[in-house]
């Protein structure tokens, strides 16, 4: 049932709403305002679903739409709180923001970042921060932009809705906030919900791009990042039916767990395919055609490979291992596997796998010998990880310092397998770089 806002005027409910086409956007808010607001009338085709949603929550909770908000002061330590608690999403997110930062650079906007909360983990430093009373307050790191705070914001609505949003001027709940506009666009984790929101917004103006879908590129490829990133001892499966758009936001993603489950696909590959991005009990050969040790082996291959989907799609893809350390097994995995290549050849193993596109043609390399298993299927992907260690430090005849450069890694994720697994590795470790 419609709950009237506070300010409700009963006079006013028998007025008539006024034409229901209006020549301007900023008209047909202000009718909405004054349907909802005043007259307590639902205003259906004058604004956005989400936004008429976002508006009965804030007056559910009796907030009034004329009172002022005051944006709270951020300690320093609840900053440093809110930065740590959110490392991994940082990370993830970090290269993208500085490119959408330069992208941006000349059009004044502010680019946030929220955690799962609602709560400013970054936000762009604006150079005409004194034109901008409003956003030099609130889009201070640490700042709570969640909709029971803010009201009406397209930041709000995502984290609320977990959909892309776009708000704009009186579309704002709240009065004081109609001198902005923003679009966002949600940002999930493999579990399936929103880790994150990315947000563009700018104060005392309007957009003159289309923010929705720049906003919406940027959060897919951050997606993309965090999802990789939190697949530990997944296999991660990158196709698209053209090899082009792989290492790019329109690339499908694919996380395959130890016993063949898609744990998680990404949006692309959800549309792609036609099924939910998260859901339980997906078997591996059923959802993409391939069975696990068919999959397992495209991890040990350079080039990009031809799937035939079960719809009948053909797609190219590749696949890629993650331990729980962070080392990436295409690293090294044939490196390992063939005695005849040697640190000391002047080569790193990432030169020797890596085998570009070139003028769109599709370069497969030999699929070298399997380094560590004859079961692949029963094998655990951390026995994998542990024997590729193994594999790599006696194919550098002990060396840690060669090693951890063949594999990508720090000295001391090997000092700490060593460690913890006792191999015949350890009999022949040195230290010399």
């Amino acid at each position: 049932m419609f709950m009237r806002p506070p300010g409700f005027s009963a006079a006013t409910a028998g007025s008539g709403y006024g034409p229901l086409f209006t020549s301007t956007r900023q008209q047909r808010i202000a009718q909405a305002r004054q349907q909802f607001f005043e007259e307590g009338v639902r205003p259906s085709g004058l604004v956005s679903e989400a936004v008429i949603q976002s508006w009965i929550r804030c007056a559910s909770e009796r907030h009034n739409a004329a009172e002022s908000l005051a944006f709270n002061h951020v300690s320093n330590s609840r900053m440093h709180a809110t930065l740590a608690r959110n490392q991994e999403l940082l990370a993830a997110a970090r290269q993208e923001l500085v490119t959408m930062e330069a992208s941006l650079s000349g059009m004044e906007c502010r680019v946030l970042l929220t955690d799962a909360q609602g709560v400013i983990v970054h936000g762009t430093h604006n150079p005409l921060a004194a034109q901008e009373p409003l956003l030099s307050r609130a889009t201070r790191v640490g700042v709570n932009l969640a909709e029971s705070r803010l009201g009406t914001t397209a930041p709000g609505i995502t984290q609320h809705t977990h959909q892309a949003c776009t708000v704009t001027g009186a579309e704002h709940y709240f009065n004081c906030l109609q001198a902005l506009e923003c679009a966002a666009a949600p940002i999930h984790n493999v579990q399936g919900q929103v880790a994150a929101v990315l947000d563009i917004t700018v104060e005392g103006r309007s957009f003159n791009f289309d923010a929705a879908s720049v906003v919406g590129m940027y959060a897919t490829s951050i997606e993309n990042r965090l999802l990789v990133a939190q697949s530990r001892e997944h296999v991660v499966l990158r196709f698209q039916a053209s090899p082009a758009l792989l290492a790019t936001p329109m690339e499908a993603l694919a996380g395959i767990t130890a016993d063949g489950q898609v744990s998680w696909l990404n949006g692309v590959a959800s549309r792609l395919l036609g099924v939910p991005a998260f859901a339980d009990g997906r078997d591996v050969a059923s959802l993409l055609g391939l069975e696990l040790k068919e999959i397992l082996a495209m991890t040990r291959q350079s080039g990009l490979q031809a799937i035939r989907l079960p719809s009948g799609l053909g797609v190219w893809g590749q696949a890629s291992l993650l331990a729980m350390d962070g080392l990436h097994f295409g690293h090294a995995l044939a490196y390992a596997a063939s005695p005849a290549l040697s640190v000391q050849s002047g080569s790193t193993a990432a030169e020797v796998l890596v085998e570009p596109v070139q003028d769109g043609a599709v370069v497969e390399a030999a699929a070298p010998s399997p380094a560590v298993t004859d079961d692949p299927v029963r094998a655990r992907l951390s026995d994998h990880h542990h024997q590729l260690i193994d594999s790599t430090l006696l194919a550098c005849g002990g060396n840690i310092s060669r090693a951890a450069r063949t594999l990508g890694v720090s000295r001391g994720v090997l000092y700490r397998h060593l460690r913890n697994q006792p191999t015949v590795a350890q009999k022949s470790v040195s230290c010399a770089d």
